[in-house]
């Protein structure tokens, strides 16, 4: 059974795209047959999987506007993942899609026509609770909030687990909230644990294990083309690899592990 899991939080800069793009590649190196969404109309993880928005013809908006089918839109990328690419015109699929009725389900139903042929679909949702995050949260099974181990992580956070308790009242009663995914954690200093254990304790929400820590590897992946794990070997590399393990292994049936704050 496809197992598809969106990754947001309204806030920018806590690694979403990094997180899609190195979970989706850690997962497809497990043999698991992934589709990654882009739902940001900026299109960081279309670039950041070897291909310019810009240059692209069709895109996502382009399956939620129903002008063209999602199999002939999908890109194959040099991480063995597969990918529905963004373009800048993403950001008008919001004002045409409050016009259409059932506007939510538009990504769940251009989906629906693949999803046999992959084990895994993560989705990347753009830094707001627009039309397109919740598009997202209604498709997915499952959701993930990364959060940077920083000061004021919590801001946004309940207002994004508000929306996912509306939507799971509205329009995916099957929707569960997973946990966090700590980013840019930094084992030396006992900061990073302290913004951890604050927003666990806020909002009672487990973090998955591992932490992902702060390396300026992913910004070099991202430059490249290609995710984290493509590189040379890295702590950032690493830890996804034990992510998306801790996953497949949750999808298979065992305990998803989560991170002991006090330890």
């Amino acid at each position: 059974m496809t197992r598809t899991l969106a990754i947001a939080n309204q806030k920018g800069g806590v690694a979403k795209t990094t997180t899609t793009a190195s979970v989706g590649a850690a997962l497809a190196d497990l043999d698991v047959s992934v589709l990654v969404v882009d739902l940001d109309p900026q299109g960081c993880l279309t670039f950041s999987l070897g291909h310019d928005p810009d240059s692209l013809t069709k895109s996502v908006h382009d399956v939620l506007l129903g002008a063209h089918d999602i199999a002939d839109v999908l890109l194959d990328t040099d991480d063995n993942i597969t990918l529905l690419p963004a373009t800048i015109d993403l950001a008008g699929a919001e004002a045409l899609l409050l016009m259409r009725p059932g506007r939510e389900y538009a990504l769940k139903r251009a989906l629906a026509e693949v999803a046999q042929d992959f084990d895994v679909i993560l989705l990347d949702c753009p830094p707001s609770l627009g039309v397109l995050t919740l598009n997202g949260l209604t498709a997915a099974d499952e959701v993930v909030v990364p959060l940077q181990c920083e000061t004021l992580a919590h801001r946004g956070v309940g207002q994004l687990l508000r929306t996912v308790t509306e939507v799971q009242q509205i329009t995916n009663p099957e929707l569960k909230m997973l946990g966090a995914v700590a980013t840019l954690f930094d084992a030396r200093t006992t900061h990073s644990r302290d913004v951890l254990s604050d927003v666990s304790d806020r909002y009672d929400l487990p973090v998955l294990d591992p932490p992902i820590p702060r390396t300026v590897r992913f910004a070099e992946a991202s430059a490249s083309g290609a995710s984290v794990l493509r590189g040379r070997k890295n702590k950032g590399a690493t830890a996804y690899r034990e992510l998306a393990q801790n996953l497949w292994s949750y999808w298979n049936g065992a305990p998803l592990r989560t991170f002991e704050l006090g330890v």
